[in-house]
């Protein structure tokens, strides 16, 4: 039993920015930039979207704007990949996603620099969840 403990001890810690269900991806910009309905990537929960969403959907994500401000370069994370569904499997032809982990980065940034000219991965906002 000792020896159990002090193996645990040793492992080292998961990175944040690297746990749970991620995925990366271009998405349009939706919302009417009201208090109400605020300017925010698909998919993303509003502002007050409540903490039973946050537990069974998206937890956090972070994003960049197009140049031309109409899509978003964004990362969404969630604890489960079943929370990612909605995303995965949407179907619409604006939305292009790569799984973290899965993608390779040239095929990740060629596809980001259609939409914004300078992107670079490692400049992209990792997103740490709670």
């Amino acid at each position: 039993m000792v020896l159990a403990v002090g193996v645990a001890v040793a492992q080292p810690r998961v990175d944040p920015a690297s746990s749970y269900e991620r995925v990366i991806g271009v998405v349009p910009m939706i919302g009417k930039g009201t208090p109400e309905d605020p300017r925010r990537p698909m998919f993303a929960p509003a502002p007050g979207a409540g903490a039973a969403l946050a537990r069974d959907g998206i937890i956090a994500f972070s994003y960049q704007l197009s140049d031309d401000g109409r899509f978003a370069l964004v990362e969404f994370v969630a604890r489960t990949r079943a929370a990612l569904a909605p995303l995965l499997t949407s179907g619409r032809s604006d939305v292009k996603l790569f799984l973290r982990g899965y993608a390779r980065r040239e095929e990740i940034e060629r596809e980001f620099r259609r939409y914004k000219r300078d992107f670079n991965l490692d400049r992209f906002p990792r997103v740490t969840a709670p």
